[in-house]
């Protein structure tokens, strides 16, 4: 037959050449045109175009098109962005469905990114470092002869000479390059200049901090650093403060040091330290500044714990920190009498283990070493590393349910794509085109969603500073770890996602499909395994969050031995307390909102702890207190007599202990009384023996504990009991009478119960991450129901038409949809419960005070799981069941 080439239908024409360009012959090219034409002037253009499709199909062998395929004139970009055209057309199709999956990857990726920016920024602390690695923290590990005690560290040790434990490892060995001492601040200092007053925190450091640290200098050098014995260094934040300006080299402050102000000279000026260094400072001076001075200066005439640290800088590959026997004859070097007055003290022990070891911790290892348990404060917001797992698990677990649900969405979506998948391969597609159209699809939803999840997270990050109390930020440069991290997630999301429905729907053959031979979804193992893998993690995640915010509340909430409300605690340390005490107690006692008045030397709480002292081979901590201290405090003698008011006969010292300290003698609280000791080089009679109380927080056990009295040693702080209701008025009381006995010093105070839960800051928050985390996932999985209730309501439409011909009810319907489900979850459930049982059971061991697991946590989540599970798998069932079966059956 002739070909027409006058008028050639131009869409038909060029649809054969994008086809098969070369493998037809003109006189079938002109029959399938000529038809063309005929349609048109019969029915329209609408209808010729696709009668003349399946002209081609029928005329053309698929061998051809198959062969022919990939010599389409088009480049790989214009291909695949055809394919993303259809993945959105389709998703705008199916938008419910889409925006759940959609929403679901976004929550699931910004809960995962910010959880990791804060696991990345615990695990990053002090690598900013430069001599990091080689840096040790050196102390000395007591064992502790108290059974179920740990052993305490002190990181303050001197031998028989004057030489420090610094400049004798610097002496003896070899491997040590430098070394640095460092006093920690105790409480704030006032610091004053001409025409500015605040409290500051003020250590002390020899001048190599600056060559073993990595603490830049905004001003100044490192060289002129510390070379007069007044020098300081401040930080640049600490010098805006104090002068509106960090260029402040060469003026002079003022610090209060005890009762009197002591004059410094600004040497330079640091940046400000990174929130991840377990090394801090704000206001630096000379340690040669106190190193001679006794005690005694820090708190005018009164006696007041210092803490102090030694760091040293070890050669690249020094094997120092492990050789333990190099170590113990280093210490029998420094202090050669150690084993005598170790036998003398009472201790006993193999020769191959001595009760008291020298060590090196890394720094690197500072902030998440739970095993080094330091007398007193030492170390900055440290994290038990087990916490920084628990937390990455969860946030892993949220990430797993995420892209499980994405994954089902994804394959609810292609069960209605079958007849699209047989169209496409009819006309010559190719298996691996229609996986890789899948694929595409997958890959694109999930890096827009995983974009936009990090949008969500940066809006976030505020909110999450607050809550885990810290300072993050994201920086590429920190941590570009966490974009190596997302675009993984995006690739392995996007081809899990993909890969079920590209691999199932593209073997199925096209007559099959198109005859509705086929069938895909919820009946199969895999999407059994999914469901039931989700709801497994999500059970394992609400437990574990009940649990950990079970042991949360009952730190604080516990009883600690005393009563820590309603009392005010003065801090009297920038005083000369044993001036004031007397005048400030006579001015408020008489007071109606005012019930009681004490004080001691040590405070209780967070960064406060009662003072260390050794004796007949026990570790005691000691407090000095007035007579009223055990009353007020709402503590109770079990056997014994309080202090008197006034000033005792007794020949000996009279000392108050604990029960822990009582059964380390193993006394009776009978026998305790009258007994004798030797305590602080003095004889002491035991006249009484108090309840145990947690001065320490409830994850430790109570220590030894002495109470003594004393008319001169400094009582630091004044604990005020106010009346319970509004304390405005007894504030007032306070302040007027401190204003009046110290009027040159602002009022500093706070309340009990806050410095006490102060202990557990840290836990609550990150509990409360935990929380946050807990109550996503079970914001996913109610997400994963709805979509996996949609896929089993599209795969069972035409078996719900058929029952429901034959007679089924509505209720036979639904009760039919959700055994199913009930069936999964009740299996996650019983695989689920003891997983969570056993990990949670291995995280409260090392809690001295911990809370039983109850196996009434795990029937409320059974059944909360189960009721949020029904609510869920609901609206679906009930709309299939009053679906119109003639509607589900019209294509039969």
């Amino acid at each position: 037959m002739k070909r027409n080439t006058r008028h050639p239908p131009g869409w038909a024409l060029q649809f054969l050449h994008l086809i098969c360009p070369t493998h037809l012959s003109e006189e079938i090219e002109g029959d399938l045109l000529q038809e063309f034409e005929r349609d048109v002037r019969r029915f329209g253009e609408k209808r010729a175009r696709r009668e003349f499709t399946w002209n081609v199909v029928r005329y053309l062998r698929p061998g051809i098109i198959l062969r022919n395929h990939f010599s389409i004139d088009l480049n790989h970009a214009a291909m695949l962005s055809s394919y993303l055209t259809i993945g959105l057309r389709y998703l705008k199709k199916q938008k419910v469905y889409a925006s759940i999956s959609f929403l679901g990857l976004s929550v699931g990726i910004a809960c995962f990114s910010l959880i990791l920016l804060f696991t990345t920024s615990e695990f990053s602390f002090d690598t900013f470092h430069k001599n990091a690695p080689h840096i040790y923290r050196a102390y000395i590990q007591w064992e502790n002869l108290e059974k179920g005690q740990p052993p305490i560290a002190y990181t303050d040790y001197s031998g028989p000479t004057s030489a420090t434990l610094g400049e004798a490892m610097k002496h003896d060995l070899p491997d040590v390059v430098d070394f640095v001492r460092l006093q920690l601040p105790w409480g704030e200092n006032l610091i004053r200049t001409d025409s500015n007053v605040l409290r500051a925190a003020v250590s002390f450091a020899d001048q190599s901090l600056f060559s073993i640290f990595t603490f830049p200098l905004k001003r100044g050098n490192t060289a002129a650093v510390f070379r007069n014995l007044n020098d300081l260094v401040l930080t640049e934040s600490r010098a805006n403060a104090l002068f509106g300006t960090d260029d402040v080299v060469g003026r002079t402050v003022e610090i209060q040091l005890g009762t009197t102000f002591q004059q410094f000279k600004i040497c330079a000026v640091a940046r400000d330290i990174p929130p991840t260094s377990s090394v801090r400072f704000d206001v630096l001076a000379n340690y040669l500044y106190v190193k001679d001075m006794d005690s005694p200066f820090i708190i005018g005439n009164n006696w007041h714990p210092t803490v102090r640290q030694t760091f040293v800088q070890l050669q690249p590959g020094s094997t120092v920190p492990g050789d333990f026997q190099r170590l113990r004859h280093f210490l029998l070097n420094f202090n050669p009498r150690l084993m005598l007055d170790l036998k003398t003290y009472g201790f006993e022990w193999d020769e191959n283990k001595p009760p008291v070891e020298f060590k090196l911790q890394s720094l690197l290892s500072i902030h998440t070493d739970t095993d080094f348990h330091g007398w007193s404060f030492t170390d900055y917001q440290r994290i038990d590393k087990k916490t920084i797992w628990i937390l990455l698990c969860i946030a892993t677990g949220v990430l797993l349910i995420a892209c499980i649900n994405f994954t089902t969405l994804a394959i609810g979506r292609s069960a209605g794509r079958s007849k699209e998948v047989g169209v496409r391969k009819v006309i010559g597609a190719r298996k691996r085109q229609v996986a890789f159209q899948f694929l595409a699809e997958a890959e694109m939803v999930s890096g827009v969603a995983a974009a936009f999840g990090l949008l969500l997270a940066y809006v976030l990050l505020p909110w999450f500073n607050q809550l885990s109390g810290r300072n993050l930020h994201f920086d590429i440069l920190l941590h570009p770890q966490l974009i190596a991290v997302v675009m993984v997630i995006i690739f392995v999301v996007g081809l899990i996602a993909g890969s079920y429905p590209a691999f199932v729907l593209s073997t199925f053959k096209p007559v099959d499909v198109l005859k509705n031979k086929i069938r895909i979804g919820g009946s199969n193992l895999f999407t059994k395994s999914l469901v039931t893998f989700q709801f497994g993690l999500s059970i394992i995640l609400i437990i574990s969050t009940i649990i950990i915010l079970q042991q949360s509340t009952y730190m604080i909430d516990t009883y600690p031995g005393f009563s820590k409300e309603n009392v005010v605690v003065v801090d009297a340390s920038e005083t000369d307390p044993t001036k004031i005490y007397a005048a400030f107690r006579e001015s408020i006692i008489s007071q109606t909102s005012i019930v009681g008045v004490t004080t001691a030397t040590a405070g209780l709480g967070a960064d406060h702890d009662l003072l260390g002292y050794s004796n007949q081979g026990l570790t005691v901590a000691v407090n000095i207190v007035d007579p009223d201290y055990i009353s007020v405090l709402g503590m109770k003698l079990i056997a014994g007599r309080n202090f008197e008011p006034t000033s005792s006969n007794d020949t000996l010292r009279p000392i108050i202990i604990n029960e822990t300290m009582m059964k380390a003698f193993s006394w009776t609280a009978q026998s305790a009384i009258g007994q004798e000791l030797d305590f602080q080089f003095k004889k002491a009679r035991v006249i009484g023996v108090v309840n145990n109380f947690n001065f320490r927080p409830l994850s430790e056990n109570i220590r030894n504990q002495a109470f003594i009295t004393s008319n001169d040693k400094g009582y630091s702080q004044i604990y005020v009991r106010i009346r319970p209701g509004n304390p405005r008025d007894a504030m007032e009381v306070i302040q007027k009478a401190w204003s009046t006995v110290s009027p040159d010093i602002p009022l500093k105070y706070s309340f009990l119960d806050e410095d006490i839960n102060n202990y557990y800051r840290d836990e609550q928050r990150w509990t409360g991450m935990v929380g946050w985390a807990g109550g996503i996932s079970i914001f996913l999985a109610c997400l994963g129901l709805l979509g996996l209730t949609a896929l089993t309501a599209v795969n069972r439409t035409k078996e719900i038409g058929l029952r429901k011909v034959m007679g089924a009810s509505i209720q036979n319907i639904i009760s039919l949809l959700l055994g199913d489900f009930l069936k999964l979850i009740l299996i996650a459930f019983l695989v689920a419960s003891p997983f969570a049982w056993y990990f949670m059971n291995e995280w409260l061991q090392h809690y001295a005070n911990r809370i039983s697991i109850s196996w009434i946590v795990f029937l409320v989540v059974g059944i909360a799981t189960t009721s949020i599970a029904l609510l869920t798998i609901g609206f679906h069932a009930v709309k299939a069941a009053l679906a119109n079966p003639v509607n589900s059956l019209r294509l039969e």
